[in-house]
């Protein structure tokens, strides 16, 4: 009986110990939830979504904060936000599906398959690859402002890109570049005979059960359950951003989705490419996708976080280490909304940020608390250090505002009025400006955008957005500059700052409207001139075009500009004036030039 007792105690024994062990096992997600409120206050982001993959399960989802916040209706699991850059994990995956198809290969020439897609010189056409393209290693830099303030067909984007100007060679150095996304888009479109979003939605959405995701801002807006995108001004106020429908650039950045169905995504790409046991990406793809494909920088550690280094890129998935374990991920920022896609292929631990916030440190944040949650990893403050770091440099922006600028020259003024600067102004590779003038100011006007012209110094201004209000304390870093030509008239209009890394100005030039003239009407300019004893000879070509010639000088093709005045088309700042009398009768012709006026007189 002793012994049966003893048995029995030592049985109430184990399993007292057994409850407390189990009881002691720490809770995965215990303190998340208050640790994400926490960013959402700090960083006064309106909301966010986070999911949580782990092998094949979504583990955790939750919305946090508003998608509306004027309205207060909450972030759920469901919420569609904006994805941007996430988008092009999609992209080059599209490409590597038709790799597997046999339809190309990522080492040949692009011009093989795109013949129309021309670069900035020959070299690059002849060797540029879609390997090139998938890993931003081209030679060209961002040139972003090209599309984002001049939109317009897919078609038309793809032809600026001969106009810009590379700033290293091919394969030197690694530069983020949208339109290389948008080209391996197009690519897919020539090879298969349907649309861009049709192929994601075929490849990808349909499989992965991607039902609610989308590609525009038009679909966008229509759910019931899609996020409002919000900015921040003066450190604390959350104001309302409109949608930015980035469509010719779709293949870059258009995807809007939610976390549950982006976590779908994720988990095919834990599991080798696989969904529902259904092969989705290649086993082979997937390999050389998340493979350093092209280094980004050094990435040497830090002191203050000595386990994060190695920085390189592979097919639309940036590559680093993170704390000793291997991470792949991509952000994605467009008007009004962040983003990140993440995941850690040798831990089966995937993670999901979607926030409505315009350039927002909180995916970053979130992601990096989650993961050291996931991961079992020592504590580390990301958020308190990430806003020592923001205040710092906020400081530091205020106090080198009230510090004079050492470049600028007090007390000038433009060399013209105003309305000499108004006009039309054209790049090959950036579209069309239309500066005009409002009382006492300028303001530049692109086809969706438009800037009110700060007076800098002489011919020179500074350009400040007026979407949301003029707000003089978010200083430009973009300079605009009028230049004049031999007739002292502005000629051009250079972008200093557009796009740094080539380290010269974007030149725009003035563009002055052709007036359509009628055959009848041109007959009137036709005849000959006596110019101190030259003659000089107006005549009409093909019913449609007046020309002049000068004996011992080529014909000079004339375009009206209105007020009988045309313009010499090859000759910049040179044009001609005929005077008519009140029975529109031609007397004379005047010769402008930038070393004089020279009158001729009619013969007859």
């Amino acid at each position: 009986m002793q012994k049966l007792l003893t048995i029995c105690l030592l049985s109430l024994s184990l399993l007292s110990n057994a409850q407390k062990r189990k009881t002691t096992v720490p809770d995965r997600f215990a303190g998340l939830d208050t640790a994400l409120n926490h960013i959402l206050t700090d960083w006064k982001a309106p909301g966010f979504a986070v999911a949580i993959i782990q092998k094949n399960k979504v583990v955790y989802a939750k919305g946090f904060g508003y998608r509306d916040y004027e309205s207060k209706l909450p972030v759920t699991p469901t919420t569609l936000f904006a994805i941007g850059s996430c988008t092009k994990a999609f992209t080059s995956s599209l490409i590597g599906a038709l790799q597997k198809d046999g339809k190309l290969e990522l080492d040949k020439p692009v011009s093989n398959y795109l013949p129309e897609l021309k670069f900035y010189n020959d070299d690059m056409n002849n060797k540029i690859t879609l390997r090139d393209m998938m890993t931003h290693r081209t030679g060209l830099p961002r040139h972003d402002y090209s599309w984002y303030f001049s939109p317009t067909s897919r078609d038309s984007i793809l032809t600026r890109i001969r106009f810009l100007e590379p700033s290293t060679g091919i394969r030197e150095r690694w530069q983020y570049n949208n339109f290389m996304f948008l080209a391996q888009g197009i690519v897919a479109e020539k090879l298969t005979g349907k649309s861009w979003e049709n192929n994601i939605k075929e490849r990808f959405f349909k499989p992965l059960n991607m039902a609610n995701s989308h590609f525009s801002i038009k679909e966008f807006d229509k759910s019931s359950d899609a996020a409002k995108g919000y900015g921040l001004k003066k450190d604390s106020l959350i104001y309302r951003l409109d949608y930015y429908n980035i469509d010719e650039m779709g293949p870059a950045g258009s995807i809007n989705s939610n976390v549950l169905e982006m976590a779908n995504w994720v988990s095919a790409w834990i599991n080798g490419g696989k969904f529902e046991g259904k092969e989705i990406l290649s086993p082979q793809y997937v390999t050389d996708a998340i493979s350093s494909q092209m280094v980004i920088n050094g990435a040497l550690p830090s002191k203050e976080t000595p386990d994060l280094h190695l920085s390189t890129y592979g097919f639309g998935w940036f590559l680093s280490s993170y704390r000793g374990h291997y991470r792949v991920e991509h952000g994605g920022n467009i008007d009004g909304f962040s983003a990140n896609t993440s995941f850690f292929p040798s831990d089966s631990l995937g993670i999901v940020v979607l926030t409505n916030q315009d350039g927002s440190a909180v995916p970053t944040l979130v992601r990096n608390i989650i993961a050291d949650k996931m991961l079992d990893l020592k504590y580390y403050n990301w958020s308190g250090e990430r806003l020592k770091v923001y205040k710092k440099a906020i400081k530091e922006s205020k106090e080198a505002k009230n510090k004079p600028t050492s470049n600028r020259k007090t007390n000038t003024k433009p060399s013209h009025s105003l309305s000499d600067y108004t006009g039309i102004f054209v790049s090959d590779g950036y579209g069309k400006l239309n500066v005009t003038q409002k009382g006492d100011s300028l303001f530049l006007q692109s086809p969706n955008h438009q800037w009110w012209l700060s007076h800098y110094h002489y011919d020179t201004f500074l350009n400040f957005d007026t979407r949301y209000g003029i707000d003089t304390t978010n200083k430009s870093s973009i300079f605009f500059q009028f230049n004049t030509g031999v007739n002292g008239e502005i000629e051009t209009l250079s972008a200093i700052g557009l796009e740094p890394t080539i380290g010269k100005p974007v030149v725009f030039s003035r563009v002055i409207p052709i007036k359509p003239i009628s055959a009848e009407e041109l007959k009137k300019y036709v005849g000959e001139f006596d110019l101190g004893g030259v003659t000089i000879k107006t005549y009409v070509k093909n019913d449609k075009t007046l020309y002049v010639f000068i004996p011992g000088q080529p014909e000079y093709e004339l375009a009206s500009i209105g007020n009988h005045k045309f313009n010499l088309v090859k000759l910049k700042g040179y044009s001609v004036l005929f005077d008519i009398t009140p029975n529109l009768e031609v007397t004379a012709i005047t010769f402008v030039q930038p070393n004089g006026n020279f009158k001729a007189t009619k013969k007859k």
